[in-house]
């Protein structure tokens, strides 16, 4: 089958089929690949990026910069607040004219239907860096380093996301399971379950993708993990939470207790970053300050031979070329 994913936006996996995210996935590992052999790529030549970010980013930013140099082309960032979009003009009428100078557009953010209405009226690729319903780019990257640390197909692996269940990292990951095939537990407390809409449209694709997808707060559920992935308890613009979320999420903590509790001696230890796992961070120290210990993944582990994630990070500039090059390269 010929994949051309030529023109097209990336906002959701649920966009994508298996086949394509397989495409894609292969082609990062082509770009990888031309990296280390110090191939100079020449994909996007004559193409200019927007790089639109209403939400801080250290990874998102530097992956989509470096993959667009890279493939010989160019991006322009607009830090958070130093644009008139969404004040002094719509989102539809930045859209068009950003449409006029750049050739696609990253979005990085709050709202999903931002990210979509950029896409409605720009007319060109848009790309979502991260919005509160979906961090696509980041999955496509933990897939990669599953698939380079882990020895079976990615429809036998089981991925576990332990502690806030219902953010945008833990539905990406359903959808990306959903799409692939994979075994995806949620494991969290009840009181921050899964939207219920979203977990019946992520077991209606998984229904014909032989995925299984499941919930819940028994440690029974870690059993048979491959993955053991969490993030941090608070989101941006979450931090008034923090305390709540402390209290509800300790018993989720990412320990070598829990560890050990899915019985694999390989499982790989997997976090989007960044991390709360010392309190060497401005945030932790302070609330640790204030009693509360936010940090969502032991040191130990952190820093153990079954984590992964630098290599992860890394991932992210090689999915994102990939993405790139797939939707707007020539």
């Amino acid at each position: 089958m010929t994949i051309n994913l030529k023109g097209r936006s990336f906002l959701s996996l649920k966009d994508f089929s298996g086949e394509e995210i397989r495409y894609l996935l292969d082609l990062s590992k082509d770009l990888k690949a031309k990296r280390k052999r110090g191939e100079p790529g020449t994909s996007l030549r004559g193409k200019s990026i927007l790089l639109l970010f209403e939400k801080t980013s250290s990874r998102t930013r530097c992956s989509f910069e470096v993959a667009a140099i890279e493939e010989g082309g160019y991006a322009t960032y607009i830090a958070p607040g130093s644009s008139q979009f969404g004040k002094k003009e719509s989102i539809a009428d930045s859209a068009q004219i950003f449409a006029r100078y750049y050739h696609g557009i990253e979005y990085r953010g709050y709202a999903q239907k931002v990210v979509e209405d950029l896409a409605k009226y720009s007319g060109i690729p848009v790309w979502n860096g991260l919005t509160d319903d979906e961090h696509p780019t980041q999955i496509l990257a933990d897939l990669l380093t599953i698939e380079e640390n882990i020895s079976k197909p990615l429809s036998e692996v089981k991925v576990v996301f332990c502690g806030d269940i219902r953010n945008n990292m833990s539905y990406s990951w359903m959808y990306g399971c959903a799409k692939l095939g994979m075994h995806y537990v949620a494991y969290g407390p009840p009181e921050l379950a899964p939207s219920q809409p979203v977990l019946d449209q992520a077991r209606e694709i998984a229904e014909g993708t032989g995925a299984v997808i499941e919930w819940g707060s028994d440690p029974s559920l870690l059993a048979g993990a491959d993955v053991v992935y969490t993030d941090v308890w608070a989101s941006m613009g979450e931090e008034d939470q923090i305390p709540e979320r402390a209290r509800l999420l300790k018993p989720y903590k990412v320990t070598e207790e829990l560890m050990a509790a899915t019985g694999n001696p390989d499982v790989v230890f997997l976090h989007c970053l960044p991390a709360f796992h010392d309190f060497d961070t401005a945030l932790a120290a302070e609330q640790k300050e204030l009693g509360h210990d936010i940090r969502e993944v032991d040191d130990k582990v952190f820093k153990s031979k079954a984590s992964k994630v630098f290599d992860e990070a890394e991932n992210r500039l090689h999915t994102i070329k990939a993405i790139l090059v797939a939707t707007l390269g020539d």
